[in-house]
């Protein structure tokens, strides 16, 4: 989806939802936006964020996140204790669950975290190099019931905390003690599509709003 951190969501361009719950978090000072987007940093500065405009080099589709966050760093007079990295394509994310998170790293002595969802009913199978199937997270040659299966978390991409000292020295948002943040399986969704606009949507408004 072009340009989708400004796509209408629910009433407002969707990059809003990410600076108002970072500016609505007790824990966080400073909300930065990053882009190479103009009309982006335009929009981030109107709703109180402090914008950094991102070189061409390190944008577009086959730019990494960790430049991009590197590069914020390097803009930076002081170096934050910690760094709160929020995707504006997770809309469904709370202020709550920013500061949840921010709890955890703080009462685990984490050096990174990451947000997750449980996903307790999933089989994952892939394909191998060869195009064969094989079973991922169980054996299926072993069939055990639902319950008997340890639980699991998901990635779900919305909130990532990390010490900056771990983006220099691993060029990766997580490393050192790594730990998660859980949140309820239903934010599992980010937009990366026409459909899961429309299914954000609804969970929103179902939901949060």
């Amino acid at each position: 989806m072009p340009r989708k951190n400004i796509i209408s969501f629910s009433g407002k361009p969707l990059l809003q939802y990410s600076i108002e719950s970072s500016k609505n978090s007790k824990y966080i000072s400073q909300t930065y936006v990053t882009s190479d987007d103009q009309e982006i940093l335009d929009l981030a500065e109107d709703l109180g964020a402090t914008p950094i405009k991102r070189p061409l080099e390190i944008s577009g589709d086959e730019a990494t996140s960790e430049s991009a966050l590197e590069h914020v760093l390097s803009n930076l007079e002081i170096l934050p204790d910690v760094v709160c990295f929020l995707q504006a394509t997770s809309p469904l994310r709370t202020t709550s669950d920013i500061d949840s998170a921010i709890e955890k790293f703080t009462s685990d002595k984490l050096d990174s975290l990451f947000s997750a969802c449980p996903i307790e009913d999933f089989f994952i199978w892939h394909h191998n190099s060869d195009g064969k199937l094989s079973s991922m997270n169980y054996d299926f040659k072993n069939r055990r019931r639902r319950q008997e299966i340890s639980s699991q978390i998901v990635e779900n991409g919305s909130i990532y905390l990390f010490k900056p000292n771990i983006l220099t020295k691993h060029n990766n948002r997580l490393g050192g003690t790594i730990g998660y943040s859980l949140m309820e399986s239903w934010k599992i969704y980010e937009i990366d599509s026409p459909e899961d606009l429309e299914m954000c949507e609804f969970l929103f408004e179902q939901r949060i709003k």
